[in-house]
């Protein structure tokens, strides 16, 4: 589990009516946002954020803790109660209790917590009665006797008794984004949603699900797809963290040169070797001004398996680095005689495949 630092505002807990609750949440969730950028407000009222990065940057986890609760001084007027522990269940309760639990020291401090800390009140009467009156109590029953007593939902929570989940289910709201978002003027054109306008649920497990793996991997283990400039496709299509902020404005850089759309869906980043052919089988190439000397008519890959080629456009010749390696290079584009539609790169005499078209 990941070692999370938690922060409790007791007078967020409660929405007010005239909607200063969640004015006042997003403020700071802005204003950690400072301090680190993967800070969420799980709900409102507490706030998590991890604490490996802003401890290496702040010089440890006390002056993050310092840091955090001036944060909060100067944008509430009031105190937050902070905690230090591993996992979503348990840093909210150090936070609640304002108490930071040592590295290592997690596993003992869950234990110990009363079977009431889990959320269900009918587990705690039946625990009781069992002789059942801490997490680890109820974490050292074997998973075939919680289920032939207990319904699927209490397995779950014997699995965060046993620190197999870090997550209590409903923990997390996850209509809070989307009502922060409305709060800042932002839309979401990019979200599928349902025919009412809502999120689908499985939108909100799969939302779940990389918040969870995030917890676990820590804040560069889920990465998604984004863009940024290029000349190239490769070159445009990067990895970022998941949940990390986007730039809101498109790179409006001139990218001369550039490959214009429609982008292929696949690109290779490691080079596929391929043959071009033009007529009587001899090679197609590309000369220094940039035009072919023969227009191709058979592609094959270097293992074999020739194909006829119906149409081409192109080339499209690329020189950069002028003033170090000047590395140059060319695009064309192909339509096969099967179908397929493919972009293809020249570079020292070798063609190669960099794409592949729906």
């Amino acid at each position: 589990m990941e070692r999370l630092v938690g922060v409790w505002v007791q007078s967020l807990r409660v929405e007010a009516l005239d909607g200063s609750t969640l004015r006042e949440s997003l403020a700071l969730l802005d204003a950690l946002g400072v301090v680190c950028p993967f800070t969420e407000l799980i709900r409102l009222g507490f706030y998590v954020l991890p604490s490996r990065g802003p401890s290496r940057f702040f010089g440890g986890e006390a002056r993050v803790l310092e840091t955090v609760a001036t944060v909060v001084r100067d944008v509430l007027g009031r105190e937050a109660s902070l905690g230090v522990a591993d996992g979503l269940v348990w840093c909210e309760l150090a936070a609640r209790e304002g108490v930071v639990i040592e590295p290592g020291a997690s596993d003992e401090y869950r234990r110990s917590r009363p079977l009431a800390v889990l959320g269900r009140r009918d587990l705690a009467t039946t625990g009781r009665r069992l002789g059942l009156t801490t997490v680890g109590d109820f974490a050292d029953l074997e998973r075939a006797r919680v289920n032939e007593r207990f319904s699927a939902s209490v397995l779950t929570l014997h699995r965060v008794a046993r620190g197999e989940l870090d997550e209590l289910p409903g923990q997390r709201d996850l209509r809070l984004g989307a009502r922060l978002g409305r709060l800042r003027g932002v839309d979401r054109p990019d979200e599928q949603r349902g025919f009412f306008g809502q999120r689908g649920a499985a939108d909100e497990r799969a939302h779940a699900a990389a918040l969870r793996l995030r917890q676990r991997l820590g804040a560069d283990g889920v990465a998604v797809a984004a863009l940024r400039g290029g000349r190239l496709p490769q070159d445009r299509a990067t990895l970022v963290p998941w949940g990390s902020p986007t730039a809101v404005s498109e790179d409006d850089a001139p990218w001369p040169g550039q490959l214009r759309a429609p982008s292929p869906a696949t690109v290779f980043v490691h080079r596929v070797a391929i043959e071009l052919l033009g007529a009587a089988n001899g090679p197609v190439r590309v000369d220094a001004r940039g035009a072919l000397n023969t227009p191709p008519t058979t592609f094959s890959f270097a293992s074999g398996g020739a194909r006829g080629v119906t149409w081409y456009a192109g080339p499209w010749p690329l020189v950069e680095r002028w003033w170090s390696v000047g590395r140059r290079r060319a695009h064309l584009q192909v339509l096969l005689e099967t179908g397929e539609a493919l972009l293809l790169v020249i570079e020292s005499g070798r063609w190669s495949l960099a794409g592949v078209y729906d």
